[in-house]
């Protein structure tokens, strides 16, 4: 797989047409509103080490403003990611599933399970899906307590069997790598940052757990004030491959 896969088919699905019409930038998403009014989200992730690749996105035609996601100016990457998936997510009313949880139908009995971002206790996975399993790894950017820093990656995916990874791996560019890791194992990829485009199953990924925004216009003035979930401004959406 090359590094570049997973963006290259991101941006091939974009269609011509759309233009970057608002971003919004709150504490914990950044929001973005396409032309059309389709609105999307993706986390939040401060570094403004290095330049941006473009000064403003306001106004570039979506295909444009996509390229880049793969900007080493990590709030750049924000919002080019929140505007691919204000694409791909507000098309995604036909695997909307109500009450969808990340694990539903997953058989955690006996399994080694390798989790990056620290995601138990945050929306719908709690410390009590994970009693049965033989062994848990948790993986996490920022020191949270519990949480291996997420290096540990290197040394522990290639031990499980299941792996599930926040959608905001995207953003950092770890995604390409923790999927390489991750080869031998099924792949979940969940949170709100996640893009549900089918597409990105052909890499390996077995199911694909994001945020279909159906209260755009109460979600964006909430993210401004506040750290927050997206959660209460969406429906869950589902697509599998062989779970």
């Amino acid at each position: 797989m090359s590094v570049t896969d997973y963006y290259d088919i991101l941006l091939k699905g974009l269609p011509d047409d759309l233009t970057v019409a608002q971003l919004v930038h709150g504490v914990s998403w950044t929001a973005a509103v396409l032309s059309d009014g389709s609105t999307g989200v993706a986390m939040h992730t401060s570094g403004e080490t290095v330049p941006r690749i473009f000064q403003n996105m306001n106004g570039l035609p979506l295909k444009e403003a996509g390229k880049a996601m793969l900007s080493w100016n990590m709030e750049e990457a924000s919002e080019a990611l929140a505007a691919v998936n204000a694409f791909y997510n507000s098309r995604a009313g036909s695997f909307a599933v109500p009450d969808a949880k990340t694990l539903d139908g997953v058989d955690l009995q006996g399994r080694t399970v390798g989790m990056v971002g620290k995601m138990i206790g945050h929306g719908n996975m709690t410390e009590e899906d994970f009693a049965c399993v033989k062994k848990l790894y948790v993986m996490d950017r920022e020191e949270k307590p519990g949480a291996l820093p997420d290096s540990a990656s290197e040394y522990y995916l290639p031990q499980c069997d299941l792996v599930i990874i926040t959608g905001s791996a995207a953003i950092n560019k770890t995604m390409p790598r923790l999927l390489e890791l991750s080869r031998n194992a099924q792949v979940i990829l969940t949170g709100p940052s996640v893009s549900c485009c089918p597409e990105l199953l052909t890499l390996g990924i077995n199911r694909l757990h994001g945020r279909y925004m159906t209260q755009p216009e109460e979600m964006l003035k909430a993210i401004v004030e506040k750290r927050m979930s997206v959660n209460g401004f969406s429906v869950p959406y589902l697509v599998d491959a062989e779970i």
